[in-house]
């Protein structure tokens, strides 16, 4: 099963700028457009915590 198109339009980053995200389906991941952090996607169930995510070259999971 893969994310909701619809979900995917209203899905934002939780940082204060509230950035839309983009979709790599592949990865399962979703990228902030505005400071690159990296969110993973879990059983089709987007983890959208400061505390999980990845920075840009960040190999691993924060």
């Amino acid at each position: 099963m893969a994310l909701d198109p619809q979900l995917l339009d209203i899905l934002a980053c939780p940082d204060t700028h509230h950035a839309p995200l983009t979709h790599d389906a592949e990865a399962q991941t979703l990228t902030c457009t505005e400071c690159g952090r990296i969110f993973e996607v879990r059983d089709d169930i987007p983890v959208l915590l400061l505390d999980e995510a990845r920075l840009p070259g960040q190999g691993g999971v924060a």
